[in-house]
């Protein structure tokens, strides 16, 4: 299958196709007689993999390991392992973006929509901000 239509398959740009065999995420794939790349369903499926990690809030660089250990023969713990490392990490984001979001609430909430920028206490506070 041509490259138009594995961005077709898998609903992912053609460009971010290509990015990802020189991130070696996928491998360069066999060309026809015409010099086009051809995919296989070993291709369309790697590509899935390399999609739904994403999704899942992998990193390249955690996709890659994930499709090495996923090559190999390797141990489902470590696969654990690696989901278990990454929803911690996204726990402690989303406790982030939670206080981020209660912060940006208050000061919404401080904020009268009268006066000019000068009185505005988002503004305000935003000068007088810790570091």
């Amino acid at each position: 299958m041509k490259i138009g239509e594995l961005s077709k398959l898998t609903k992912v740009n053609i460009d971010t196709i290509r990015y990802y065999e020189r991130r070696q995420l996928l491998p360069l794939p066999k060309r026809t007689m015409s010099g086009y790349r051809d995919y296989s369903e070993s291709d369309v499926k790697r590509l899935l993999f390399v999609i739904h990690a994403k999704e899942l809030g992998f990193t390249l660089e955690e996709i890659r390991e994930l499709l090495s250990l996923r090559a190999g023969q390797a141990d489902c713990s470590q696969v654990k392992m690696i989901a278990e490392i990454k929803a911690s990490k996204i726990a402690s984001r989303i406790e982030s973006l939670t206080r981020i979001q209660s912060v940006l609430v208050e000061l919404a909430e401080k904020c009268e929509q009268e006066g000019t920028s000068e009185e505005c206490p988002i503004l305000k506070s935003l000068e007088e901000a810790d570091d």
